[in-house]
C-alpha cells in the first residue's frame, strides 16, 4: 500500500467526505493564543516604548501594541483567506512561491534594511518584510510537492537527497549572508523533518548528524567567538554584565514570577533591564507576570494547537496535504521549543521568536497564514 501522488481515494478505505466547515478546535486555540500574545506585547513593551528616545516610538507607550494589534487583525484576515484556498492551489503554485522567496532573499544583502549589524529586512514604504519567514513556509510547500513527485524514489541519492540539499543549501547560503543563523537552523531542521516524512533512509540522517557534530567541533576549536558563546551558556553568571547579561536578566525574570506570578503588568525586568522583552524574550515576561501556572497554561495551549495540527495531518486524504500540515505543525513545535529553551538557558542564546507572541509584523502574518493553510486542509479530512 502506498500514497498516490495526488489523491488517496484509491485506497481500500471507508468512503470519506469533505467537512463543511474548518476545524473549530484548531481555530479557537489559535485565536486564544493570538489574543494572549497581543496582550503580552502590550504588557511587555509599554515601558520601553514610553522611555524610547523618541525616534521610533515618540514616547508613545502603546506604540508596539498598536502595531501588533493591526498586524494581528490583518493576520486574522489572512488566516481566514488562506482557509478558503483549496490545497490544490498551494501545491500548484508552491514552486512559484519558492522562486519569489529566493529572489527576495537575494535582494536582502543588496538593498535590505540594516539593524543590529544584520540585513534581514526589505523596506516596503513604512513597513518591513522579513523574507526568512517566507522561506520557512516555502520549504514546507515546495518539499511537500517534490516528495509527492519523487514518490518511490526518495531513498535514492539522486531523487531523495540531492534536489532537497540543493534547495536547502541555496536558502541557507543566502541567510548566512544576512547573517541569520537562527533562521538557518530552523530551516535545516524543518527540511530534514520533511525529508524524513518523505521516506529518506535513516542512514542519511545519522551521517548528517555526525557531520554537524564535526562542524561544531571545528567551529569551537578555530572560532573563539563561538567558544565564548558556549562558555557563557554554561555559566552566564560568570559575566552577568557582559555576554551573560541578557540570559541572566531572563532568569531573574522567570524566577521572580514564582508559582502565580506578579500579575499582568507587574513585571519589573521589562523596565529596560531585560533586552528584547517584547520580542525574543517575551516568554520571560510571561513567566514573571503569570507565574509558573500561567506559563504552563500557555505551553499547554501551544501543545494542543500542535497536536491538533498533527491530528488534521493524519486524517488527510491527500499525501501533499498530510505533508504540509505535518510540516507546519512541526515548524510551530520547533520554534516554541527553541524559544523557551533559549529564555530558560537550556540551549545557547540565539534570536528565535515565540510564535503568535513575539513582536513582529511579518512573522505574525506568515504564522497566521500558515494556520489558515492547516484550516484549509481541515475542510478535507477523513470522516467516519
Amino acid at each position: 500500500m502506498r500514497y498516490d501522488s495526488a489523491r488517496l481515494s484509491d485506497f481500500s478505505a471507508p468512503i470519506k467526505r469533505r467537512r463543511a466547515s474548518l476545524d473549530a478546535g484548531f481555530f479557537t486555540t489559535a485565536l486564544i493564543l493570538l489574543t494572549a500574545g497581543v496582550v503580552m506585547v502590550l504588557s511587555s513593551s509599554y515601558a520601553r516604548a514610553y522611555y524610547d528616545p523618541g525616534e521610533i516610538t515618540g514616547g508613545n507607550g502603546a506604540y508596539y501594541f498598536v502595531r501588533q494589534l493591526i498586524f494581528a487583525l490583518l493576520g486574522l484576515g489572512a488566516m481566514l483567506l488562506a482557509s478558503r484556498i483549496p490545497m490544490e492551489l498551494y501545491r500548484k503554485y508552491s514552486l512559484h512561491f519558492m522562486v519569489l522567496t529566493i529572489v527576495l532573499l537575494m535582494l536582502v544583502p543588496i538593498i535590505g534594511v540594516k539593524a543590529n549589524g544584520s540585513r534581514r529586512w526589505l523596506g516596503l514604504g513604512g513597513l518591513t518584510l522579513q523574507p526568512s519567514e517566507l522561506a520557512k513556509l516555502a520549504v514546507i510547500l515546495t518539499f511537500s510537492s517534490m516528495i509527492c513527485r519523487f514518490q518511490g524514489r526518495m531513498k535514492s541519492f539522486k531523487f531523495g537527497i540531492l534536489p532537497f540539499l540543493g534547495v536547502l543549501g541555496g536558502i541557507v547560503g543566502l541567510l548566512i549572508l544576512e547573517p541569520h543563523f537562527s533562521a538557518s537552523i530552523i530551516i535545516i531542521a524543518i527540511g530534514g523533518v520533511m525529508m524524513f516524512l518523505g521516506g529518506v533512509g535513516l542512514g542519511w540522517f545519522i551521517a548528517a548528524i555526525g557531520s554537524a557534530l564535526g562542524g561544531l567541533a571545528v567551529l569551537l576549536t578555530f572560532f573563539p567567538y563561538a567558544s565564548s558563546r558556549i562558555s557563557t551558556w554554561l555559566d552566564p553568571f560568570s559575566s552577568p554584565s557582559d555576554e551573560g547579561y541578557q540570559i541572566v536578566q531572563s532568569l531573574y525574570s522567570i524566577g521572580s514570577g514564582g508559582l502565580s506570578g506578579l500579575g499582568l503588568g507587574g513585571s519589573r525586568q521589562k523596565f529596560l533591564y531585560l533586552p528584547e522583552e517584547h520580542n525574543d524574550f517575551i516568554f520571560s515576561v510571561v513567566c514573571e507576570e503569570l507565574g509558573f501556572i500561567g506559563a504552563a497554561l500557555i505551553l499547554c495551549l501551544f501543545a494542543l494547537l500542535i497536536l491538533r495540527g498533527y491530528w488534521i495531518a493524519l486524517h488527510q486524504r491527500d499525501r501533499y496535504d498530510f505533508l504540509v500540515c505535518a510540516g507546519i505543525s512541526t515548524l510551530l513545535a520547533i520554534q516554541v521549543f527553541l524559544n523557551v529553551a533559549v529564555v530558560t538557558n537550556l540551549v545557547p542564546c540565539t534570536g528565535i521568536s515565540l510564535p503568535l507572541f513575539s513582536y513582529g509584523g511579518t512573522a505574525l502574518l506568515i504564522q497566521l497564514f500558515e494556520m489558515g493553510i492547516i484550516l484549509s486542509a481541515s475542510r478535507d479530512v477523513s470522516l467516519k
